[in-house]
C-alpha cells in the first residue's frame, strides 16, 4: 500500500514538473516567436498527453505492480486537482471538451503505467 502511494506521488510530481517546464517554454515561444493560438492549442494538448504518459510510466516503474491502476490513479488525481482548481477558483466545472481531453489523459497514463511496470519487470 505504501509503495503504491509513493508511486502515485512520484507520478504526480513528474506530471506537474513537466507541465511547469513546458508552460514556461511555451510562454517563451509565444513571446519571442510567431506561434499562433491554433498551434498553441494542439501543442498544449500534446504536452498534456505526453506529461500524463510519462507520469503514469514513472508511477508504474516505482510501483512495480498493477501499472494500469497506478497510471489511472495518477491521471484521476491530476484531473481532480484541475477540477477543484477550476471549480473553487472560477466557479466552473468541466465542459464536454474537457471531459474528452481528460479521458485522453487517463488513457495515456494507463498505457504509461502498464509500460512502466513491464519495463521494470523485464530488467
Amino acid at each position: 500500500m505504501k509503495k503504491n502511494v509513493q508511486a502515485i506521488l512520484y507520478g504526480w510530481i513528474t506530471v506537474f514538473a513537466l507541465l511547469l517546464f513546458i508552460s514556461f517554454t511555451l510562454a517563451l515561444l509565444l513571446r519571442f516567436s510567431e506561434m499562433g493560438k491554433g498551434m498553441l492549442d494542439w501543442t498544449t494538448l500534446g504536452a498534456g498527453v505526453l506529461s500524463l504518459f510519462i507520469g503514469g510510466f514513472i508511477a508504474g516503474v516505482k510501483g512495480e505492480d498493477k501499472g494500469w491502476m497506478l497510471g489511472g490513479m495518477t491521471a484521476i488525481g491530476f484531473s481532480l486537482f484541475i477540477l477543484l482548481y477550476q471549480y473553487l477558483g472560477y466557479q466552473v466545472g468541466f465542459s464536454g471538451t474537457q471531459l474528452l481531453t481528460h479521458g485522453g489523459f487517463l488513457a495515456a497514463a494507463l498505457v504509461g503505467g502498464m509500460i512502466g511496470v513491464n519495463i521494470k519487470s523485464s530488467t
